[in-house]
C-alpha cells in the first residue's frame, strides 16, 4: 500500500481536501506508486518516457508517441453529461443521472492502476489573478505518463497553483485511469469506456482512453463541459470552444479583438494563426491569443466583453498543415519547441515525421517509414494508398512557442472583445461575411451555426448539420437555458461586440473553385467587420444582416475576378428561405428556447419574403 500521505508531504501539497481526494482515489484505483508533478518536472519525465518507449524522438527536442489503433479520437457517443437534475437533459449533452454514472466509474477503475504509477497532476486553466480563477484550479489523477507531459504543454501545471485558493475546497477533481486499452470491447454493445462529468460535482471521471480529449482532462471536459455548466451555475461567464486573435493597426496604433466558433473543418486554427496577407504587413500584424478555447465575460468596470483563453498550449490536427496553410502552427512545431506528435508517420531511422497535407507527396523514398499504427510503408501490398497518419493525428506545443502568441496572452485581464463571428463550411448561400448588430439574432445565428453536409454522405445535398456555437459536443446543460445564457451575459454588457457571420468556402456552381482564396486573405472581411462596428463603413443592409460594399473591402494587392466577388458579396434569397425551414426544424427541438431567439427567426424570416 502506497504510503500517501508522505508523498504529499514530500510534495508540499498542503490543502487538505486535495489530501483527501488524491487518498481517496488511490484507494479506489490501487497503484504502486504515487506521484506529485510540477512542470519543472518535464525534462526528467521525457527522459523516463523514452526510456520506457512511451515515447520516440522526433528531432532535436521532440517526440513521437502512437496511441492504440481503436484510441485515436473523442468518442462522443460515450462522452457523457451527468447531474442530479434531469431539467440539465439536452439534445446533445447525452445527460445521465449523477449518482449512476458514479458508481459505475468507481466499479470500472477499481483496481485498474495496479502495477502503475499514479500522477497527480495540480493545474490552473487560467492566467493567475484572472478574474475568472476560481473556476479554473483543478487536479488530474492519471496513469499515464505521456498523459502528464501533454498536461504540462497544455495546462499551467505546478502545486503552487493550489495554494492561495480563496475557498480550499473549490477545484476540479479529475481521474483518468487508462484501463486495458486492448480488451475494452471499443465500438461493440460491451463497450467499457465512459468519458463524464459528473458537473454539478464539478467532478471529472474519464475511463479507457489515453488520447487527447479523453485523457487530457483539463482541455475539453473541464475548460469546455464543466465550464460551461460553471458559467450559468455562476451567471458570470460563457466557455466557448472559440479561437481567439487581435489586429493591430501598426499606422494608428488601434487594436481590436475578435473570437469565434468554426464547426470541424471551417478553418478555425488556421485562422486563429493567421499572419497578415504580404501586401497588408507592412500595416497590420495579427495577434495568436488561442485556437480552441475562450471564456468570456463582462467588465463591470467599463462595460465590454472580455476573453481569454483559459490553456497554455496548442493541441492541433496535423492533416494538411503546411506552409501554405498554417506556417505559423509549422514554426511552433520546430525542432527545439519540446512538441509531441500523436499517430503521424514516424520514421524511427531518421527520427522524420510525416503527414497528409505536410507535403505535396509522401517522401519517395520509403526506407524505415512507418505508418500510425507503427506498420512498415515498405511492406504494404502494392496499391494501398491508406493515409500514413491518421486524419485526426495531432501536436501539443505550448503557447509560447507560436511565433506571433500575443505579449498580453497571459494577461489576468484579459482583453475586451470586438467582433464574436461564427463561421461555417457552405459552398453557396452564405456570403464572405454578414455583419449583425441585433444581440437576439446574433445569438440565433450561432444557435444555428453549421457546416455543409454532401449529399454522397448524408442524403442531405444543401442542409447544414448543426452545431450551435460550435459547442455541439461540449455543451453542459440544454440548449435553451444556454441560449437565455448567452443572451443574459452579453446583454449585461453595455458597449457590447458586434456579431457576425464568415463563410471561406463558397465555390463556383459550374467549376466548383473557391471564390475567396482564404487563408491569410481572411484577415481582410475582418477588418471591414471591426471598422463597420466603428462606424467608418457602413456596408449594404440585407435579410440576414449587414454586407460589404465592393469598395468597402480592402483588396490592396489581391486579383479576384469581378464575377466571384459579386458572388460572394451577393445573397441567394431562394436559398436563404429553403433554409429558414431547415432552422426551424433545428430550433423546434430544444426545450425552453427564449422567446427573444424565436422573435429573431420570425423577423429573419419575414424579411426574406419581403426582400
Amino acid at each position: 500500500m502506497v504510503d500517501v500521505d508522505r508523498v504529499l508531504d514530500e510534495a508540499g501539497l498542503k490543502n487538505p481536501h486535495v489530501r483527501e481526494y488524491v487518498t481517496y482515489w488511490a484507494g479506489i484505483t490501487e497503484p504502486d506508486r504515487v506521484e506529485v508533478v510540477n512542470a519543472s518536472d518535464d525534462a526528467r519525465l521525457v527522459a523516463e518516457a523514452l526510456e520506457a518507449g512511451e515515447l520516440f524522438p522526433a528531432g532535436e527536442g521532440r517526440y513521437y508517441s502512437r496511441s492504440y489503433f481503436k484510441d485515436t479520437a473523442r468518442s462522443e457517443e460515450r462522452t457523457i453529461v451527468a447531474t442530479s437534475k434531469p431539467d440539465d437533459r439536452g439534445v446533445y449533452n447525452n445527460w445521465r443521472d449523477a449518482e449512476e454514472m458514479t458508481a459505475g466509474q468507481l466499479e470500472r477503475m477499481r483496481g485498474q492502476s495496479k502495477g502503475k504509477t499514479m500522477y497527480v497532476v495540480p493545474y490552473l486553466m487560467a492566467p493567475p489573478g484572472s478574474p475568472l480563477e476560481q473556476y479554473a484550479a483543478g487536479v488530474e489523477l492519471t496513469d499515464n505518463r505521456p498523459v502528464v507531459l501533454h498536461m504540462i504543454r497544455m495546462a499551467r501545471v505546478g502545486t503552487h497553483h493550489l495554494d492561495d485558493l480563496a475557498d480550499p475546497a473549490t477545484f476540479v477533481r479529475a481521474v483518468h485511469v487508462t484501463g486495458d486499452l486492448e480488451n475494452l470491447g471499443q465500438g461493440t454493445p460491451d463497450d467499457q469506456r465512459y468519458f463524464v462529468t459528473v458537473a454539478d460535482q464539478r467532478t471529472i471521471l474519464h475511463f479507457g482512453s489515453s488520447y487527447g480529449g479523453n485523457a487530457l482532462l483539463g482541455k475539453i471536459a473541464h475548460g469546455l463541459r464543466q465550464a460551461c455548466y460553471d458559467g450559468r451555475a455562476s451567471g458570470v461567464f460563457l466557455a466557448e470552444q472559440f479561437m481567439l486573435l487581435g489586429i493591430t493597426d501598426k499606422q494608428t496604433g488601434q487594436k481590436w479583438h475578435v473570437c469565434g466558433g468554426f464547426p470541424s473543418a471551417s478553418g478555425k486554427t488556421n485562422l486563429a494563426m493567421t499572419l497578415a496577407p504580404d501586401a497588408m504587413g507592412d500595416r497590420y500584424h495579427v495577434d495568436f491569443y488561442g485556437d480552441d478555447i475562450a471564456w468570456l465575460w463582462v467588465n463591470q468596470d467599463d462595460g465590454r466583453v472580455y476573453g481569454m483563453n483559459p490553456e497554455f498550449g496548442v493541441f492541433g490536427v496535423a492533416k494538411d498543415t503546411n506552409e501554405l496553410t498554417n506556417p505559423t502552427a509549422l514554426d511552433s512545431i520546430a525542432e527545439g519547441s519540446g512538441a509531441i506528435f500523436t499517430n503521424v508517420a514516424y520514421n524511427p531511422d531518421t527520427h522524420e515525421v510525416w503527414w497528409e497535407g505536410r507535403t505535396p507527396e509522401p517522401p519517395v523514398d520509403v526506407t524505415g517509414w512507418e505508418d500510425w499504427k507503427g506498420d512498415r510503408i515498405a511492406e504494404r501490398d502494392e496499391g494501398d494508398l491508406s493515409p500514413w497518419a491518421h486524419p485526426n493525428s495531432r501536436f501539443t506545443t505550448t503557447l509560447a512557442n507560436v511565433p506571433n502568441v500575443a505579449d498580453d496572452f497571459e494577461a489576468p485581464a484579459g482583453v475586451p472583445i470586438d467582433a464574436i463571428i461564427f463561421g461555417g463550411r457552405t459552398r453557396d448561400r452564405e456570403p464572405l461575411v454578414r455583419a449583425i448588430t441585433d444581440l437576439a439574432e446574433g445569438v440565433y445565428d450561432g444557435l444555428t451555426l453549421g457546416a455543409e453536409a454532401t449529399f454522397a454522405a448524408d442524403g442531405l445535398d444543401g442542409q447544414l448539420r448543426y452545431d450551435p456555437m460550435s459547442m455541439r459536443p461540449f455543451l453542459a446543460y440544454g440548449e435553451g437555458d444556454y441560449a437565455a445564457h448567452w443572451l443574459e451575459i452579453i446583454g449585461a454588457a453595455t458597449d457590447p461586440p458586434i456579431f457576425a457571420h464568415v463563410n471561406w468556402f463558397q465555390k463556383d456552381p459550374d467549376d466548383g473553385h473557391f471564390l475567396w482564396p482564404g487563408y491569410r486573405e481572411n484577415l481582410r472581411p475582418l477588418l471591414w467587420l471591426v471598422r463597420h462596428k466603428d462606424g467608418e463603413v457602413a456596408g449594404r443592409e440585407t435579410p440576414v444582416g449587414t454586407i460589404p460594399t465592393l469598395e468597402e473591402l480592402d483588396l490592396t494587392g489581391l486579383d479576384i475576378p469581378t464575377e466571384d466577388l459579386d458572388r460572394i458579396l451577393g445573397l441567394d434569397l431562394d436559398r436563404w428561405r429553403q433554409e429558414m425551414g431547415f432552422r426551424e426544424e433545428h430550433l423546434q427541438q430544444f426545450d425552453r428556447l427564449p422567446e427573444a431567439i424565436w422573435n429573431a427567426h420570425r423577423r429573419v424570416a419575414q424579411a426574406l419574403d419581403e426582400a
